[in-house]
């Protein structure tokens, strides 16, 4: 055998590995292919489905937001109408119940006068709180006012 044939052959055994491995290498690649394949079958499976419940609650919030706006809007309305109703009310009574509220005091207080001067009060006793008691005041003396 020449050194030509051995070159051949080592040349072919050599190519021999390395197509095996590379087959090996395709096997496996393939296999990893088939279950990422099946997951994504599996995953879009029930992806969809959660993707139209998703959609649905979009929806119903969408909803639920027109009507709390609706209220909202008629809230603001009402609002507006008691406030326009209580200016009016104010405006429209304000002024005589407040002249016949004064008028009663008037009244009230001309009539006490009246009393007052038919049959006087007895002078009432000055009380001095002394420590957490009361004692009558001497009478005559003034009583002085404490700072601090």
């Amino acid at each position: 055998m020449t050194g030509g044939e051995v070159a051949g052959i080592l040349v072919a055994v050599f190519w021999a590995i390395l197509v095996s491995f590379l087959a090996v290498a395709l096997v496996r690649l393939a296999q990893t292919l088939r279950a990422t394949t099946k997951l994504v079958a599996e995953v879009t499976e029930q992806a969809v489905p959660l993707l139209a419940d998703a959609s649905q609650a979009v929806r119903s919030a969408q909803t639920q937001i027109d009507r709390v706006d609706a209220i909202a809007t008629d809230v603001q309305e009402v609002t507006s109408n008691a406030s326009a109703l209580s200016t009016t009310v104010a405006s429209t009574f304000g002024g005589p119940l407040v002249k016949v509220a004064a008028f009663g005091y008037g009244v009230r207080r001309a009539m006490s006068r009246t009393r007052a001067d038919e049959a006087p009060e007895p002078e009432r006793a000055r009380r001095t709180v002394i420590v957490g008691r009361t004692v009558a005041a001497p009478k005559g003396r003034k009583r002085r006012r404490q700072k601090g």
